[in-house]
């Protein structure tokens, strides 16, 4: 897959910032000395980290050149690096890990989940959001409609990419051995947004990014122009004109 693209994925920043802020009003820390952002991107999810607790040692981790250079212009104080969050270590325990829209692209979080709360200090949190949306009309027409004959061959890896998500209990499961506490919870958001197009802007940064790189441009043109029509059919427009784009996800909250 090609590098992200930190100006479409921000077009869309404050759908995508309501979950951040979600997930940090339920962070039960006063001041935490070490906090690292896992999957930081371009520092959306970092700001309000540096805001709450300015005092904190703060770092963000991604695998994206362009997202962490877009993050190093918007947060010059605060340290930006590139790392694989499956293996990345601290220097030392940490307060709170962040992890906001990144653990569903990482396989095996059986093993990660439990990992990453191994690097925590005492009492230290780690705070999770994860989209549970692969079963949305979103999601699944992507899926459909790589199937098809023309995009079959070239979309079936990108198809089978990314599994979803284990139920809530599963995670809790997975967490309470290696936690004090553990919280979790689902939401979904009802994003108002101008129309079927605007979901497909919104998506094409994302889960529909995967897709789109792996067709010459003709077919990604071909399969974009299939894909928003069969979005328009599952979004209708509500009584204002707009269409509301359905987003549920998952958040976990674990104490040390």
């Amino acid at each position: 897959m090609t590098d992200w693209q930190p100006e479409l994925y921000a077009r869309y920043g404050d759908e995508r910032l309501q979950p951040v802020l979600d997930l940090l009003a339920r962070v039960p820390l006063d001041r935490p000395a070490r906090i690292v952002d896992l999957g930081c991107g371009a520092g959306a999810s970092t700001e309000p980290l540096v805001r709450r607790w300015p005092e904190a040692e703060v770092l963000g981790l991604d695998t994206s050149p362009a997202m962490l250079a877009a993050a190093r212009k918007k947060l010059p104080g605060v340290a930006f690096v590139e790392a694989d969050l499956a293996v990345w270590e601290p220097e030392a325990p940490v307060d709170l890990i962040f992890a906001n829209a990144v653990l569903q692209w990482v396989p095996d979080l059986e093993r990660v989940l439990p990992r990453l709360m191994g690097l925590l200090a005492s009492g230290g949190v780690l705070a999770v959001q994860m989209p549970r949306n692969l079963e949305e009309p979103s999601h699944a027409l992507m899926r459909r409609i790589a199937a098809e004959p023309a995009f079959a061959d070239r979309l079936a890896k990108a198809s089978a990419s990314r599994p979803g998500l284990p139920p809530a209990e599963t995670f809790y499961d997975w967490l309470c051995p290696h936690a004090a506490d553990v919280q979790v919870w689902l939401t979904t958001y009802h994003h108002p947004l101008a129309d079927a197009a605007a979901i497909v802007e919104m998506v094409s940064s994302t889960g529909l990014k995967p897709y789109l790189d792996a067709l010459p441009p003709p077919l990604a043109a071909d399969y974009r122009a299939r894909y928003t029509a069969a979005v328009a059919e599952a979004y209708p427009p509500r009584a204002d004109g707009r269409v509301l784009f359905r987003f549920p996800r998952l958040f976990l909250v674990a104490r040390r």
